[in-house]
C-alpha cells in the first residue's frame, strides 16, 4: 500500500467510524500529537480513536489534499463536523495532518488546528474569551487525557 493510499484507507475508515481500520494503520511504536490531547503513545492514540468513535455525535468528515513529500511523509486535509459532546455544541474542524510512514504504516501523526477557533465553537462563551491562553489551554488538554485515560481503565477493567 502507497503512503496515498494509507491515508486516504485511514481517513476513509474515520468517515465510517471505524476505529478498528484506524487503528490497524498504526505501528506498534507510533506516536500522536495534537492541541488538546498532547502527545500520546501508539496505545494511547489507539483508544483515542476508539473513543472519539464511539462517542462521535452527528458526525461527518470529509478529507482532500493528500499529498506526499518523499518515501516517509503524507499530509492531507480534513474537516470533521460533530457535535461536541461536553456542551452539545456544533463544531467544524479544519485540520491539517502530517503522518511519517515506515513499512506501510503511521510512526508519527501530527494534526494541527486552530485550538482558540475551536474551543469558541466546542465551549462558547469560555473558549472565546480564555482559549487563546496557555491555562485554558492545559486545561482543556489535561481534561481530555483524563477522559482518555478513564476510557482506557475501563476497557481494561470490561476485559477481566
Amino acid at each position: 500500500m502507497t503512503n496515498t493510499q494509507l491515508t486516504d484507507h485511514f481517513y476513509s475508515a474515520f468517515q465510517k467510524l471505524d476505529y478498528a481500520s484506524m487503528q490497524a494503520c498504526y505501528a506498534t511504536d507510533a506516536v500522536f500529537q495534537d492541541p488538546i490531547f498532547g502527545l500520546l503513545n501508539s496505545e494511547e492514540v489507539k483508544a483515542m480513536w476508539e473513543m472519539l468513535c464511539q462517542n462521535a455525535q452527528d458526525f461527518s468528515l470529509s478529507f482532500s489534499d493528500i499529498k506526499t513529500t518523499d518515501a516517509e511523509y503524507a499530509s492531507c486535509r480534513w474537516i470533521a463536523t460533530y457535535t461536541f459532546s461536553a456542551t452539545g455544541r456544533k463544531v467544524v474542524n479544519d485540520i491539517q495532518a502530517h503522518l511519517k510512514i515506515q513499512n506501510g504504516k503511521i510512526v508519527e501523526h501530527t494534526d494541527y488546528f486552530h485550538f482558540w477557533k475551536w474551543s469558541r465553537q466546542a465551549l462558547g462563551i469560555s473558549g472565546w474569551l480564555l482559549g487563546w491562553t496557555d491555562f485554558f489551554r492545559a486545561k482543556v488538554s489535561y481534561r481530555a487525557k483524563k477522559n482518555l485515560l478513564k476510557f482506557m481503565l475501563s476497557k481494561n477493567n470490561s476485559k477481566r
